[in-house]
């Protein structure tokens, strides 16, 4: 079913969803053991602008990861905007 929000992929929904194949996870599944709802689950994967950073982390354990800071890569930034 498509809502009509559509994200680009970033990295975090990127790795979510194939970390999920990898493991041989529905997304039903993935909600069922992190313990979040399936249109979270969908719209991690989606890349949903706004979503809640313990949520996010209840996903990424069940992978052996957490939410972090990343480094910023500057010369992209001066591409986009310019």
């Amino acid at each position: 079913m498509n809502t009509g929000n559509n994200y680009a992929a970033s990295p975090l929904s990127s790795f979510v969803k194939a970390k999920r194949k990898e493991l041989g996870l529905t997304q039903n599944d993935l909600a069922d053991k992190a313990g979040v709802g399936l249109r979270f689950v969908r719209e991690l994967e989606r890349d949903k602008p706004s979503l809640q950073k313990d949520k996010v982390n209840q996903v990424l354990v069940l992978f052996g990861y957490e939410l972090g800071p990343v480094p910023i890569n500057r010369s992209k930034l001066i591409h986009e905007k310019g």
